[in-house]
């Protein structure tokens, strides 16, 4: 049978086989009506913005109270999604610059001469490229605490793993599921794990043994699945998740060709290209680790950085316009996305019934037995997590909350900040409502329903391994 039949045999099957996912807008938009319904049924309430740490705005957990209900009308509903693009604007912004910039560097030819380089030399050992780029990706998000470096990671890398006859969902794997065990774990995260513990009152980085252990554990299990999907898709393509895509069959038609052909050679403004291109990758990685830099100015950086390659390499200007242009609708879905997730948290907060929500959670906590306390933190963080998927936005909102509950039920403030840690990380690569996250499946060109079938066994491995750490700790009375 021929690829073409054989596709369109998929196709029509798929179109028979009954009930299908719904298209990821009419998802979010179903979370943002069921957001503004639930304004005119929680209570409106509110906690005091006070200074926190850094200068951060965090929440005075002694001073909730209702206040007069704000429910979500008619209008509100009607501007959710522009309010939430708005909101989202960093997000979306830097998702098109990325695009952008990426489809420069491709009109160069330096990414494919690279990658033909690289698939050459790493033939015969491809599947040793999962856990070594895991581990450094997974080493640089428990270190500095950036998830969303994997928006940079995936258009470096993807072009490397379907040349090695994996697939885009690897690729967005290795990047999403190493930043991830990483960032969820913590060891020196300042994100995550540093403001947890200021806000709790804690030794800044203490517990640094169980939450490397737990770091070792989380990053085994998401190796060791990623690996086995990829040698799955190497030996038989059929069974890839993206199997059938034409964007797919495209992305394997462009890597795979150089292989077929010949060995590619960059010409002298290529390879001029190529040192800058890695100087501007050096100077990015200063800006993260010594400026502070995130989304805003490594957009800025990708838009000097597309125009000064792509003019070493030869391009002409009219080539670097029309390669941006390309970038940018490539990735128009995924921006978008980033936008409308948004709009579940506007209606939220809108509504005034987000500390609401935080304090109703705390109180939920509160009533459980002891020894379930602990994995009551975790679920609670887990669910928040859905409509604040911000890890510095969450700490400030729910550990004021749950740092002095954990006094009062017998959880050491130690396993609160574990808790938040594994229940914000994790949904991180899950939730729609997370911004970077669909972002970066837009980039990979994983649509966000596949994405679910291939992670959500890993998921729930996950969340039995981080069960099983809050346990011990709360067995323990962890207190690092």
């Amino acid at each position: 049978m021929s690829e073409n039949s054989s596709s369109a045999t998929k196709a029509t099957a798929a179109k028979s086989s009954g009930w299908r996912i719904p298209h990821i807008y009419v998802i979010l938009v179903i979370f943002i009506a069921l957001a503004a319904i639930a304004t005119h049924f929680v209570p409106a309430g509110q906690f005091e913005r006070i200074p926190g740490p850094n200068g951060r705005i965090t929440i005075d957990a002694e001073s909730f109270q209702y206040v007069d209900s704000n429910p979500a009308g008619i209008v509100d509903f009607m501007l959710a999604i522009p309010n939430g693009l708005m909101s989202a604007g960093e997000v979306v912004f830097f998702t098109f610059m990325i695009g952008g910039m990426f489809m420069v560097l491709r009109r160069t030819g330096i990414i494919e001469i690279g990658v033909d380089k690289l698939s050459r030399r790493f033939a015969n050992q491809s599947l040793l490229m999962i856990p070594v780029l895991m581990t450094v990706f997974a080493a640089v998000a428990t270190i500095i605490g950036t998830q969303e470096l994997a928006l940079v990671y995936v258009p470096v890398i993807l072009p490397l793993m379907i040349a090695l006859r994996f697939d885009s969902v690897t690729a967005a794997a290795v990047a999403l599921c190493a930043t991830t065990a990483g960032f969820s774990t913590g060891i020196l995260n300042p994100i995550n794990t540093g403001l947890g513990q200021q806000l709790s009152d804690l030794p800044l980085y203490s517990g640094f043994g169980l939450r490397a252990a737990a770091f070792a554990v989380v990053l085994g299990a998401g190796i060791f699945f990623v690996m086995r999907y990829a040698r799955k898709v190497r030996e038989n393509p059929d069974l890839s998740l993206m199997a059938g895509d034409d964007d797919e069959a495209e992305k394997r038609r462009l890597y795979l060709h150089a292989s077929d052909e010949g060995a590619l050679a960059a010409n002298g403004r290529q390879k001029l290209a190529a040192i800058a291109t890695f100087a501007f990758f050096g100077l990015l990685v200063y800006g993260v680790l010594r400026q502070g830099w995130f989304m805003m100015e490594m957009a800025g950086l990708f838009i000097l950085m597309g125009i000064v390659v792509g003019m070493i390499a030869g391009l002409t200007t009219e080539d670097i316009c029309e390669a941006f242009n390309k970038g940018f609708r490539d990735v128009l879905v995924g921006a978008m996305i980033a936008g409308v997730a948004r709009g579940v948290a506007v209606v939220l907060e809108g509504g005034q019934i987000m500390d609401t929500l935080v304090m109703g959670l705390g109180s939920l906590v509160g009533e459980l037995p002891s020894l379930l306390s602990a994995i009551g933190m975790y679920f609670a963080q887990l669910g928040f997590n859905f409509v604040v998927p911000s890890g510095s936005g969450q700490a400030l909102v729910t550990m004021p909350i749950m740092a002095p509950l954990s006094d009062l039920i017998g959880v050491t403030r130690q396993t609160a900040v574990l808790a938040y840690q594994l229940g914000d990380g994790m949904g991180n690569i899950l939730y729609p409502t997370s911004g970077y996250f669909m972002a970066t499946l837009a980039i990979a060109g994983v649509p966000w329903q596949k994405w679910v079938k291939f992670f959500f066994p890993l998921f729930c491995v996950w969340v039995v391994i981080a069960l099983g750490f809050l346990a011990f700790a709360q067995a323990t009375q962890w207190v690092g």
